[in-house]
């Protein structure tokens, strides 16, 4: 039931979310908590859900839902009021965000523009993600099924991820591939999608170094030189989008 003990859970959330917004997004440093409020989608949408989850515990009926959709009609992000959400939670820019009926997600999570954590089947009962603890998943990310992203883990922009991801990994690709960042710890909202590393690449780069060597015995064996050239693959050079 509703009561003093909820609103002040509510309101502290609120709070956390405005501040948490300050500390993860540059733009909104030097911005009173007033602009945040009335300016940032994300934040927005997320206070609305902060309210709508609280009812919806309580068993209020249609007010939830109304709310939700009110929401997502303002801030083009869509939350179902049964989605738990836990503490800083952050969405960046937000448009096009969905997030499912049984999705759970952890603290210190942050999410890009659109992102979908979704169900798959018609069938009842848990079919939406479970993002744990200190989780980045980039613009565009598709996430389906009752999978879990595990703690500390990066998914990386336009990602499609129909398999669990196991603890501080990296995951690239469609559908999904892990991949470790080398050298580079792997927790929090870091948001250089530039420099991940590309599995796909790295297999063609095999298979095109082993190619050569055969020619070259082959060349070795007939007397004949190879013909054709093979290019380097180079990865991605320039700076880190997160400004490093």
């Amino acid at each position: 039931m509703l009561g003093l003990g909820t609103l002040k859970r509510v309101l502290h959330e609120v709070g956390a979310d405005v501040g948490t917004a300050r500390d993860r997004d540059p733009a909104a440093r030097a911005v009173g908590t007033g602009e945040i409020l009335t300016s940032w989608a994300g934040v927005q949408a997320l206070l609305a859900h902060r309210v709508a989850h609280a009812l919806y515990e309580a068993k209020v009926p249609l007010v939830p839902r109304t709310i939700a959709y009110t929401s997502r009609a303002l801030t083009g992000v869509e939350i179902h009021p049964a989605a738990r959400i836990g503490d800083d939670f952050f969405i960046d820019h937000g448009a096009g965000v969905v997030i499912g009926e049984t999705a759970e997600i952890g603290d210190r999570v942050t999410l890009y523009q659109g992102v979908t954590l979704g169900g798959t089947g018609f069938a009842r009962g848990k079919r939406h993600p479970t993002v744990e603890d200190d989780v980045t998943i980039g613009s565009g990310a598709k996430l389906l099924g009752p999978i879990t992203v595990g703690h500390g883990a990066k998914v990386g922009a336009n990602t499609v991820v129909i398999e669990n991801v196991p603890e501080r990994s990296t995951v690239v690709g469609n559908p999904g591939h892990p991949v470790r960042v080398e050298g580079r710890k792997v927790e929090g909202p870091d948001t250089d999608w530039i420099h991940l590393p590309d599995p796909v690449a790295d297999a063609i780069k095999a298979m095109s170094e082993r190619i050569a060597e055969l020619e070259a015995r082959l060349a070795d064996l007939d007397g004949k030189p190879t013909q054709g050239e093979v290019r380097e693959l180079r990865r991605k050079q320039g700076p880190s989008s997160a400004g490093g």
